[in-house]
């Protein structure tokens, strides 16, 4: 039988340990434990290189090695006849076998000595099964098609991305099973991501930031690669610790919403023309989680995701929108004081953090204008406003607008943005509202 990469994919997921066989010239044997096997692609694998040992001095001697994986599901062992092409330092393959070496490093306690210096790329020559299964060679989990395909209908009935959004986390919910996930945009002048929907979390986390490079996402966002990790690890752990402000009135961070122990993250980019739009993030407390199946699904998601993303963005730009003005209703009951920092655009209401950034901006203009009788706007309005901070087209709009209508919603009820139509909102106010401005 001729094996290919792809039936034995299941072989590389770090569950059991590979080994690996090389040649010095003088014909002498050397058989050593590899932390990982990576999947590059058809005809290539990766392997990870963490220290100048007798295997590397052989490899650049001799550029030939033979490799046994072993199926954790069915017990069967292959061997990979290889040839040694080059070795890699940095860039996206580097980023993500360092993450899963950092889960499986930690998993055995050798994080101290677990650190990666390359990924060593190898031409696949040959694949023979050493052992044929003893066990049932079926699938360990079922085909992730039906529920990708599930998903993707689901998407492709949204109109809007606040929708859209919804629609995706109920999909992982519904279809994969998937317990705890969040989807973060692009804050590209910040270089940050800022989370703008979540799942399975006591506290959404709506508004919460991860800088790039930092973390399981920062790492995917930076690099536009998905990372998957299979075992818990603090190398790519976000810090829950509530940070206090530069000055005296309270906070300006918002809690990351992640597990306190995820044992299995996956992250993977959502991307468009070789633009970054965000990440889509789950993560469990079970080891082993998520598959390559997954991280294959997620990542169709997600360009399901950033495609539609940018239809919508488009179609908002282009479409001429009107608006017919309304009455500002009258506000009861106890006034609030909103206090805006413009330095950073930071928004406190009553004293209690709320948002910043362009967010923070849009909600200053929004509450200006609505002290001057106004309730009505427009996204368009809002794009073409000198005053407020806003990056290129590609960061998109609409998304700062949902942040800041989740945020409002969960910390000030009776302040509310209402979708009117496409493109079109209003802004609800409840309450007395007194603007001052540091």
């Amino acid at each position: 039988m001729n094996y290919s990469l792809e039936m034995i994919r299941r072989c590389f997921e770090g569950a059991i340990p590979a080994q690996i066989a090389t040649c010095a010239p003088d014909g002498t044997p050397n058989v050593a434990y590899l932390s990982q096997v990576h999947y590059v692609d058809s005809a290539h694998v990766a392997l990870s290189f963490q220290f100048f040992s007798k295997t590397r001095e052989n490899v650049l001697a001799n550029p030939y090695a033979m490799v046994q994986v072993i199926d954790p599901a069915s017990g069967a062992q292959y061997q990979l006849a290889l040839q040694y092409v080059r070795t890699e330092t940095e860039g996206p393959l580097f980023e993500y076998m360092k993450a899963r070496l950092a889960g499986v490093a930690s998993q055995t306690g050798m994080s101290k000595v677990f650190k990666l210096r390359g990924t060593d790329i190898y031409r696949v020559l040959e694949i023979h099964c050493a052992m044929p299964c003893a066990l049932d060679s079926g699938e360990a989990q079922g085909s992730r098609l039906p529920a990708l395909r599930a998903c993707a209908n689901q998407l492709a009935t949204c109109s809007e991305l606040s929708g859209l959004l919804d629609t995706l986390l109920d999909g992982l919910r519904t279809h994969f099973d998937i317990a705890h996930a969040m989807v973060l945009m692009l804050d590209k002048p910040n270089a940050r991501l800022y989370t703008v929907a979540s799942l399975g979390y006591a506290e959404s986390g709506v508004g919460s930031e991860v800088a790039l490079g930092e973390g399981v996402i920062g790492v995917a966002a930076q690099e536009q690669t998905p990372i998957r990790i299979a075992f818990m690890t603090g190398d790519y752990a976000y810090s829950r610790a509530l940070r206090a402000s530069l000055g005296e009135d309270g906070e300006r961070e918002i809690p990351f919403p992640g597990l306190p122990s995820p044992h299995s993250q996956l992250a993977v980019p959502i991307a468009c023309g070789g633009s970054l739009l965000g990440v889509l993030y789950v993560e469990s407390e079970q080891n082993l989680r998520f598959t390559y199946e997954d991280e294959d699904a997620l990542m169709t998601l997600a360009g399901q995701l950033a495609f539609a993303m940018q239809l919508f963005e488009q179609h908002a730009v282009c479409q001429e929108e009107t608006i017919t003005p309304s009455p500002v209703q009258q506000s009861n009951g106890a006034a609030v004081a909103v206090r805006r920092y413009a330095a950073d655009n930071s928004v406190f209401v009553d004293g209690e953090y709320l948002i910043k950034g362009v967010a923070g901006a849009i909600l200053w203009k929004l509450l200006a204008d609505h002290a001057q009788g106004r309730s009505e706007f427009t996204i368009r309005e809002l794009r073409l406003d000198a005053s407020l901070p806003l990056p290129d087209l590609i960061d998109n709009l609409e998304a700062r607008l949902i942040l800041l209508q989740r945020r409002l919603a969960e910390r000030c009820p009776f302040l509310r943005i209402e979708k009117t139509g496409r493109g079109r909102f209003k802004l609800g106010v409840n309450r007395p509202v007194m603007l001052v401005e540091n």
